[in-house]
């Protein structure tokens, strides 16, 4: 077996573990972690008045991407091609992205200032967490379509947004937000129902 192949099949071995919701060692996805804070960069550097070129890399970037989508300036993600969006949508200034794991986004998703978006946690064992082997663990997150994020916004691992809500700024999101509600605080509960008819 050549050495790419051993590499190949330690990626699959540990993809599987993350997948099956066990800790896995993150560093065997180093080379796609720097390709994508290289691109982040480039996207950062690129005009904002050659949208295209934008719209390009984002494609390049993202694991998939729907139509009219727009990215603002210092976006930062863990390895791009887990994090899948919809049509019309709007990411606002200094993002951070950690798509150890998958970060699905519906359509007309609104991302306010300063938000992170973290599927990657450790295990509170000490001699667990500094085990490079298997240090992480990671859990999707899913923001159904048409949520407004608000800026500052912490949103951690496993979470699912429902369709139609709103998280107001600075909240830290640990759990579920259902439908059609605005979620505030720290941590983050619902404080009312929303009329989205």
């Amino acid at each position: 077996m050549t050495e790419e192949m051993k590499i190949a099949q330690e990626k699959r071995i540990q993809a599987e573990k993350r997948a099956a919701g066990k800790l896995y060692c993150p560093g065997v996805f180093l080379e796609e972690m720097f390709w994508a804070r290289d691109k982040c960069l480039e996207l950062d550097n690129i005009p904002y008045a050659e949208f295209d070129r934008r719209v390009k890399l984002i494609h390049e970037l993202f694991g998939s991407v729907g139509k009219n989508v727009f990215v603002e300036r210092g976006f930062k993600c863990e390895q791009g091609k887990n994090i899948h969006v919809g049509d019309n949508f709007y990411c606002n200034f200094n993002c951070t992205i950690y798509d150890s794991y998958t970060v699905t986004i519906g359509n007309n998703v609104m991302i306010g200032p300063n938000v992170t978006i973290c599927t990657a946690t450790h295990p509170v064992e000490k001699a667990l967490r500094l085990d490079p082997n298997q240090s992480e663990y990671a859990k999707p997150v899913t923001i159904c379509d048409n949520v407004w994020i608000g800026g500052g916004v912490f949103i951690n691992p496993g979470v699912t947004i429902g369709e139609g809500a709103v998280i107001a700024s600075g909240a830290v999101v640990t759990k579920d937000v259902p439908a059609n509600t605005l979620a505030a605080g720290v941590p983050a509960a619902v404080k009312k129902n929303i009329n989205n008819e």
